[in-house]
């Protein structure tokens, strides 16, 4: 079977759903193909992630993620109302628990204001045990922006409206191949092939691969690093207010274990970060002798390696050990125990990584011929969703005029 298309997408998470919305709102009359490898949307890294809306505290004013969080958010936030998503605008603090941390703690709030906070209000220890009783810190920082949503739903409401406009969707339908051929791309999936003038690469986990073969040669490769989390006991869910994140550590793109209220009540505490041995390795069993041998052959990752080895052994012990994972909780709430928590889900978060071992701190979407890759798009990719689809529609339309 061979079937054409003005504009190919692939990958059906949420950067994929809201770029194709985004580009069939500007042009109605597009014929534009989504394809999702998997049986249902939202699969990977948008249905395995807290749910949460970040406010755009972390990065870098004036970079990418910075700009598409700010006006993300926003978008988001109208986009559940329109639509009738539950959803909370819950707010965060964020815990120094020692003077060594009030100097990263002051570069946040300006980094914060300078992305466009209002509200961000500094809390002395007294005003932070107020909010959060059972917290442990001498200052905080109370970000009113911050929120939760399922990014499922979210998903699923984008592409029922893409569907309802004309656009279509191929689930289960994973690509195997992309070639030129002459004025357009053929897409090869499984025993189809299709034909597309123009092509949007979405896929996550796997865009690196999709770029190559297409014909690009990026300088880095996606390595899967696992987050797990534990789930409060519903008994016990009341030891947290708001969320609650520690001060990061600058040089990790990690936020750390924090606290987070989940849409649907219940309270996740986590999560650490180690490297995956496959790119959806949700479990410590799961292997891929293609994924693994794609990290270990990557220069950049021995790099990486020789950087940061100390704390990848810590991040796998607290993976082995329930005890060593409470006791980082415990560095923000004392009072917590090892009865207090059980298993809960993970994610994979698809970091991108250059040739000289480091992980590439901003979205990455590159343009060659009449293709739009995504290159790395880890948090706050998911609350910034609609502002990268708006970006990547302004893209697309420059290529395809």
């Amino acid at each position: 079977m061979s079937t054409s298309a003005d504009l190919a997408i692939i990958g059906g998470g949420i950067v994929g759903c809201a770029t194709a919305l985004a580009i069939i709102s500007r042009n109605p009359g597009l014929k534009i193909v989504l394809f999702e490898k998997e049986m249902q949307l939202a699969s990977h890294q948008t249905g395995h992630n807290s749910g949460v809306i970040h406010a755009g505290l972390y990065y870098r004013p004036g970079s990418l993620k910075a700009t598409t969080c700010a006006s993300g958010r926003e978008a988001l936030y109208r986009f559940c109302v329109e639509h009738d998503i539950p959803h909370q605008r819950c707010g965060k603090v964020v815990v120094a628990v020692d003077e060594t941390e009030l100097p990263a703690l002051d570069e946040l709030e300006r980094r914060g204001q300078e992305n466009g906070l209002n509200g961000l209000q500094r809390l002395t220890a007294s005003e932070l045990q107020k909010r959060e009783p059972h917290v442990r810190g001498i200052a905080g920082l109370l970000v009113p922006q911050t929120g939760i949503v399922d990014y499922v739903r979210v998903t699923q409401t984008m592409a029922g409206i893409f569907q309802s406009r004309g656009g279509v969707i191929h689930l289960h339908t994973p690509i195997t191949q992309v070639s030129r051929d002459s004025d357009s791309y053929l897409i090869r999936a499984r025993n189809s092939t299709f034909r597309a003038r123009s092509l949007v690469n979405c896929a996550g986990l796997h865009a690196d691969r999709v770029a190559i073969s297409a014909g690009m040669h990026p300088d880095l490769r996606i390595i899967p690093f696992r987050g797990e989390y534990y789930e409060f006991k519903p008994e016990r869910s009341s030891l947290v207010k708001h969320l609650i994140y520690p001060v990061p550590d600058p040089q990790m793109p990690f936020l750390g274990v924090h606290f987070t209220r989940m849409i649907d009540g219940t309270v996740e505490a986590g999560p650490n970060a180690v490297l995956a041995w496959r790119r959806e390795g949700y479990h410590r069993s799961d292997i891929s002798l293609r994924d693994l041998a794609d990290t270990l052959t990557f220069r950049g990752f021995w790099k990486l390696s020789a950087r940061f080895w100390r704390v990848g052994l810590e991040e796998h012990g607290r993976s082995f050990s329930k005890s060593l994972f409470v006791k980082s909780l415990q560095r923000l709430m004392p009072e917590i125990r090892s009865d207090d928590l059980i298993r809960g889900g993970s994610g994979v978060r698809a970091q991108a990584v250059d040739r000289k071992g480091r992980m590439i701190d901003d979205f990455c979407i590159q343009t060659e011929g009449r293709m739009v890759h995504v290159l790395n798009a880890p948090s706050p990719a998911a609350t910034a969703s609609l502002s990268i689809g708006e970006h990547i529609a302004e893209r697309v339309m420059a290529l395809i005029k």
